[in-house]
């Protein structure tokens, strides 16, 4: 469909608005409204224009991400992958921030590497450094 042109946001299940919140305020996000709506949700966004609807309706009590931590693999979509433009400095400012690395920097042959963490509820978010 050519009218698609791009991803509106992304939205993510989250058990606690405030831990979320603080979360992706070190990513650089910034809040812009919630909870709203039947959900509800609340909504951030990063200056480059991602945006991200937190579903404020997760189990509290459930501590694995069941599309990635369970040896069953369910169908769903298991992360978001962020561009970014130094991996290196990304990696450097996610130690001093205390955001364990979950995997990477991994290089790939066309030169591009990512790395991967995990947010308060365990959701998977890569930073990917696309080939130059």
């Amino acid at each position: 469909m050519k009218e698609i042109t791009g991803i509106n946001h992304i939205g993510i299940r989250v058990t606690d608005l405030e831990l979320a919140r603080t979360f992706y305020e070190k990513l650089g996000f910034v809040f812009l409204v919630g909870p709203i709506g039947p959900e509800p949700v609340a909504i951030m966004e990063h200056p480059s224009g991602v945006n991200i609807n937190f579903i404020l309706n997760a189990d509290s009590g459930v501590t694995d991400n069941i599309l990635m931590d369970s040896s069953k693999k369910y169908p769903g979509y298991t992360h978001m992958a962020l561009e970014i433009t130094d991996i290196e400095s990304i990696q450097q400012s996610l130690e001093k921030l205390g955001i364990a690395i979950t995997e990477g920097p991994i290089s790939l042959p066309d030169q591009s590497s990512m790395l991967f963490i995990r947010d308060q509820d365990s959701n998977v978010i890569e930073f990917h450094q696309p080939a130059e």
